[in-house]
């Protein structure tokens, strides 16, 4: 990986983190990822028209199919990750997602699209999964805890964190393609996803809009938070598989993790620092490993 794909990874892991902290914050449902949905339609339109006039006609069908693709899987992804952000805590839902997700996307690309992982990334992958797994609770995971509330909010965190990881491998790998084998801009691609997301999703405003008008006074901060920062942190992301292996960029991602341990535990007081920090540490060295292969 080169050092500018290390930096772009980088960048986007600490905005990552951050727009995640103000999701879980917000406490929001489907109501809120539309809410921030509109926040980013908004905000960058213009350079979506400024790229758009010369970039959109030239899409094919191929283009597009995977555009409506990556929408679909995206809106259920915001479903998802929302709805465990509020039945469970961000520092399990949130590591376990992001864990399994590069796991299985990297799988993806070695064996569907033909990348082939050296020693090193291998390493720094195993070090990026050891990582999230310390995060999320470690050993303790299997004995899980003696309180039943607790208990509960447990096995829904890995529930939903499973679920929410394996859309982020499949947005992953159908996005990767997009950008880096049919040369579709990350910027148009993303703001041209969050479009149809908007169409899919917007009856759950419709719906009851009085009672949308009042989720809004609630939230419109941490949607302003996450509808800002999600499409950088992202379409830094696509930028940085144009010019590396998506098997080596996926599990560096995690690197988010450093800031959601540090951030997550401080901001949100969800505990057991120092497993999660010794975690930390993990996916800091895979993706020192992952930078070196």
């Amino acid at each position: 990986m080169s050092l500018f794909a290390l930096c772009l990874v980088l960048l986007a892991g600490l905005i990552h983190a951050s727009w995640n902290i103000a999701a879980k914050k917000a406490g929001g449902d489907a109501r809120f990822a539309v809410f921030s949905g509109l926040v980013g339609l908004v905000a960058w339109s213009p350079v979506a028209v400024w790229l758009g006039l010369d970039e959109v006609p030239r899409w094919n069908a191929t283009q597009w199919g995977m555009l409506v693709l990556s929408a679909c899987v995206h809106a259920l992804y915001f479903v998802v990750l929302l709805r465990g952000y509020r039945k469970a805590d961000l520092t399990v839902v949130y590591p376990l997602a992001r864990g399994l997700g590069p796991l299985l996307s990297s799988l993806v690309a070695v064996l569907l699209l033909g990348e082939r992982l050296s020693v090193w990334g291998a390493l720094g992958l195993a070090g990026v999964v050891l990582g999230v797994f310390l995060i999320a609770g470690g050993p303790a995971l299997w004995r899980g805890p003696r309180d039943p509330v607790h208990a509960a909010r447990l096995r829904a965190g890995l529930r939903y964190g499973a679920l929410t990881g394996m859309c982020i491998a499949c947005y992953t790998v159908a996005d990767g393609y997009t950008v880096k084998v049919l040369l579709v801009s990350p910027i148009m691609f993303d703001y041209a996803s969050n479009v149809l997301r908007m169409g899919l999703m917007g009856s759950t405003v419709l719906r009851d809009l009085p009672a949308a008008r009042l989720l809004w006074q609630q939230q419109w901060r941490y949607a302003l938070v996450v509808g800002i920062l999600s499409p950088v942190s992202y379409v830094l992301v696509l930028y940085a598989v144009q010019t590396a292996p998506l098997s080596h960029v996926a599990p560096a991602r995690e690197v988010s993790m450093l800031f959601a341990a540090l951030l997550g535990g401080h901001l949100l007081g969800e505990g057991q620092r120092g497993i999660r920090l010794l975690g930390a540490g993990c996916i800091a060295l895979g993706v020192v490993a992952l930078a070196l292969g």
